[in-house]
């Protein structure tokens, strides 16, 4: 994952946990990638583009732990609270139904810990994981996502590698540039949906309140409840306005708030980096003919003959089907 953007990294952490939106990076590989055919004849762009997304993160973040969440679980509790969240988007397409198996096969064989949990979507798990790793005092967190509610977990300790376009263009989020790119803090970022709602997941906000308005409205009152307890203070066109949709508004805030007690338990050993099968990984991009994938893997975790300093050809990047990445 190349072509990002970064923030100063924090250096006072000695280990780090990654924690990957599982279902972002597969929906967004599958959008991003061509049609690709394995030997079999089997679609597999998502797999492939999903895998090239991995281990760009693998590379470049240098995690001691990883787990990639999922979203597995309908209806989520979100959608009890409101009928219309989610309503909008359509059903998966069957070329990328087919591909979710094949990418929870490879990862078991590599023994990367998967998680979700009925009734949560993945970023409630996630949040959960990044809220139980504050118990570790030497324990960095990084998420990667292309959601941009993850924001509001972003704390001293915790930033997001948020997925910008395609499968390499990255930005990674501290506190400073939360702020700086929408101008709250991230703390207020649920506040900050509270008030202009989130149309890719079907919920209103506050309506006719931008971005604009709701950073320079969170500016000086703080919070979406302050707001409301001196909206005599506020500029009587925009009051109207938030009085007529207080509820929408707070319904907004519980929607956009990530939940941080998902019933599942971080256990650091289990989700040990050291401890991943990449052989298995590497069998598995064989059976797929994935040989760009196979070369980038080599080069962070060579093969037993590579390792014995016996003569090897690397595979060949197959151009026939694209230069991937």
């Amino acid at each position: 994952m190349t072509g990002s953007t970064s923030s100063p990294q924090d250096t006072s952490y000695s280990k780090k946990l990654v924690l990957i939106d599982g279902s972002a990076l597969l929906h967004r590989a599958y959008h991003a990638m061509p049609g690709l055919t394995n030997s079999q004849g089997k679609i597999v762009n998502a797999v492939y583009g999903f895998f090239s997304m991995f281990l760009g993160v693998l590379h470049e973040q240098k995690p001691d732990y990883i787990i990639v969440a999922f979203d597995r679980s309908k209806p989520t509790i979100r959608q009890s609270l409101f009928a219309g969240y989610h309503e909008h988007r359509p059903p998966m397409e069957s070329d990328l139904s087919d591909q979710v198996g094949l990418i929870d096969e490879l990862l078991e064989k590599m023994k990367v810990q998967v998680s979700f949990a009925d009734g949560y979507e993945g970023d409630d798990v996630i949040g959960t994981f990044a809220h139980q790793a504050k118990s570790e005092n030497d324990l960095e967190v990084v998420v990667v996502t292309g959601d941009r509610d993850m924001l509001q977990l972003v704390d001293e300790r915790t930033r997001i590698l948020m997925l910008i376009t395609g499968m390499t263009k990255t930005a990674l989020f501290d506190e400073a540039m939360v702020e700086e790119k929408y101008g709250v803090k991230s703390s207020q970022f649920v506040d900050y949906k509270a008030l202009i709602g989130d149309p890719s997941d079907g919920y209103p906000g506050i309506t006719g309140i931008g971005p604009k308005t709701a950073s320079s409205l969170l500016q000086k009152f703080g919070t979406f409840e302050s707001l409301y307890e001196r909206l005599g203070e506020v500029p009587e066109k925009v009051g109207i306005k938030l009085a007529t949709d207080a509820e929408q508004g707070a319904l907004a805030k519980k929607l956009a708030k990530i939940m941080t007690d998902a019933p599942v338990h971080l256990k650091l050993e289990s989700c040990r980096v050291d401890l991943l099968d990449t052989q298995a990984l590497r069998k598995g991009f064989e059976e797929h003919n994935f040989k760009s994938l196979i070369t980038r893997l080599d080069v962070r975790y060579p093969a037993p003959a590579v390792l014995s300093k016996k003569a090897v050809k690397k595979p060949a990047i197959d151009a026939d089907q694209m230069d991937l990445l």
